[in-house]
């Protein structure tokens, strides 16, 4: 453990030749902090490689004022968290994990203060509301054909008029994540109970048949338990052997500092879940393959290509409405069986991709971003005023 402190201690004194990055995440009682601590783990050694000094920061241990804060380095040898001494940090990467942990008032006070405050860079200010995201991509041409009709869920009578226009819908938490909480219905005229509603669990779903609008209505209330929710335009998806499957993006700024796709995945639903999220039984897949078998070799690639684009174009058109600037993103996009591109989901705070070229790239990308912009605030200072 001696020779840690003495590693840690000359990370210090050469603070000054070093860029430095703190990853920001909220206290815990019993583990001295939350998160995911691989992809932390992750992090440090990937920043490292090229030249930063990382280390874990929690909301209490970030003073805005001070040249030094406690922070907490991963040693690999003897795989444990030490806290230490380290650099006031240069940028601060958001890594709150949960939504309601960002809505703490301190938290949200802390992360306030970063973004007045000149002598730091914060990295993704905050997880997105599916709301907003609709709002904002509907506002563009460029955008607007690519998002399924959504409304707010408010009422029995929302419903209704969207059930008119469309026989298949899903519902979704407005501050949901990894597919929880998220209903379908479908509309089967013919049926004595027309309204079939399924709703996610853990791993499976479970079904309800109504035989009046009402019922549904009702039976959707219960299960939103007081929770926002939209109302969503369902889109039949492309599938292989009778399961669905989406695309899911990540894009991220590259070292020049424009978006750019990171890598492309995609997930197939499990053979009981109403979406593709893998801890819901869905199962990770070669986008090329899938899009070939389902499309053939020559229309797969334009789809690919086509994929590629939109996610660019989306992501410059989130950050435009979030008004913050914003670092990295994944986005779901599901093909529908004509080939057609839909955006359902984006997240400013991606899971780890497990696709390991998606996933190296991840990790350089955000530190050749920083480069970048820590040379465009030097050039600023150095710039004759």
């Amino acid at each position: 453990m001696d020779g840690v402190h003495h590693e840690l201690a000359s990370v210090v004194d050469i603070q000054t030749k070093r860029p430095v990055l703190a990853i920001l995440t909220i206290d815990d009682e019993i583990q001295l902090f939350r998160g995911n601590r691989n992809n932390f783990a992750d992090l440090i050694t990937a920043g490292r490689e090229q030249g930063f000094i990382v280390y874990v920061l929690t909301v209490s241990q970030l003073k805005l004022t001070r040249n030094s804060l406690d922070g907490f380095i991963y040693e690999e040898g003897t795989d444990s968290w030490i806290q230490q001494k380290l650099p006031f940090p240069d940028l601060i990467y958001n890594r709150i994990p949960l939504r309601e942990d960002e809505l703490l008032p301190e938290v949200k006070r802390k992360i306030a203060a970063c973004l007045r405050n000149p002598r730091v860079i914060l990295f993704n200010p905050a997880f997105f509301n599916k709301w907003s995201l609709f709002k904002w991509l509907r506002k563009t041409p460029h955008t607007r054909p690519f998002i399924p009709a959504t409304r707010r869920l408010l009422s029995q009578e929302v419903l209704g008029n969207m059930m008119l226009k469309y026989k298949f819908l899903y519902l979704k938490p407005v501050s949901g994540k990894a597919g929880k909480g998220i209903m379908t219905i479908l509309l089967q005229p013919e049926k004595t109970f027309p309204y079939r509603l399924r709703i996610q669990t853990d791993k499976k779903s479970i079904t309800y048949n109504c035989g009046s609008l009402r019922k549904l209505w009702l039976r959707v209330r219960k299960e939103c338990s007081g929770e926002r929710y939209i109302v969503q335009q369902g889109i039949k998806l492309a599938a292989i052997n009778d399961r669905s499957f989406d695309l899911r993006a990540l894009v991220q700024k590259n070292q020049r500092g424009q978006w750019d796709i990171s890598g492309i995945g995609a997930r197939v639903a499990g053979s009981l879940s109403i979406t593709t999220h893998v801890p819901r039984g869905g199962s990770i897949d070669d986008p090329e393959r899938l899009l070939v078998s389902a499309f053939g070799q020559e229309e797969a690639r334009k789809i690919l290509n086509k994929t590629r684009t939109t996610a660019l174009l989306i992501a410059r058109q989130i950050e435009r409405g979030a008004r913050h600037r914003l670092v990295e993103m994944s986005m779901d996009l599901g093909i529908d069986h004509s080939g057609g591109i839909w955006f359902f989901e984006a997240n400013s705070k991606p899971m780890k991709f497990d696709e390991p070229d998606i996933r190296k790239q991840s990790l350089d990308r955000i530190f050749q971003y920083s480069q970048f912009l820590l040379r465009k605030k030097a050039g600023k200072k150095a710039a004759p005023g």
